[in-house]
């Protein structure tokens, strides 16, 4: 049922989006580097990896250069169109493609970096991997603004490796473990509110009590 929505829902947004994804992708091609999609390897389901497709906002050899696979507020990386696609998650849309082909899910834990699943401890890492990876999930609604929360650290990728990674293996292990369709539907909802009204504290609340894991401490004094 699930792999029947993801495809029915991909599909129709794959569509009815052409007319906005055609022109951004021409827009992409005649400025900043001239790439129009981004591929980077991440971890996928059954601890394979995979390519996600994203439109391409930073620097091709970004992974290279500066802070590496994390991103920091007002990164010199990005690029300026870049900064409007990141901020709006419409960079994120090419991955309707990855749910169509069966490498992602609508809703599912947030495929990150291979060396970031490697600080996954490996309970968590065996618990996440039964789960297609998703465009959105409880992760992703929690650390939505990640660079806002690296911001100002003294040691962002230390923080970000001790405080961050931790708390999104328990809330990725607990959607593994606890997934339903009403789960979903409320994280597609949420994602939904909070793209509309960025400063919305709903969905951490939602994630939180939902899951028991604390992360409101995480936006204390943001």
């Amino acid at each position: 049922m699930k792999r029947f929505l993801d495809i029915i829902c991909a599909a129709f947004g794959l569509i009815v989006l052409l007319p906005l994804l055609c022109p951004l992708a021409i827009l992409l091609r005649m400025t900043g580097e001239g790439k129009v999609f981004y591929r980077q390897e991440r971890m996928g389901f059954g601890s394979k990896s995979f390519f996600i497709l994203k439109f391409a906002t930073m620097l091709e050899n970004s992974p290279s250069l500066g802070s590496g696979d994390i991103t920091l507020k007002n990164d010199p990386r990005v690029l300026p169109v870049g900064r409007v696609l990141r901020k709006t998650k419409i960079n994120e849309l090419p991955q309707l493609w990855n749910v169509l082909i069966g490498e992602m899910s609508l809703v599912g834990p947030r495929p990150v970096t291979l060396n970031q699943f490697g600080l996954y401890s490996a309970d968590a890492a065996a618990v996440i991997a039964k789960v297609k990876p998703g465009i959105t999930g409880v992760s992703a609604l929690v650390f939505r603004a990640e660079e806002r929360l690296l911001a100002g650290r003294a040691n962002p990728r230390e923080f970000h490796s001790q405080a961050l990674l931790p708390r999104k293996a328990k809330l990725e292990s607990w959607y593994s473990e606890n997934r339903t369709f009403l789960i979903d539907v409320t994280v597609l909802l949420l994602t939904a509110c909070v793209v509309l009204k960025p400063s919305s504290r709903i969905a951490e609340t939602w994630v939180q009590n939902a899951s028991g894991v604390g992360v409101a401490d995480l936006y204390d004094g943001t």
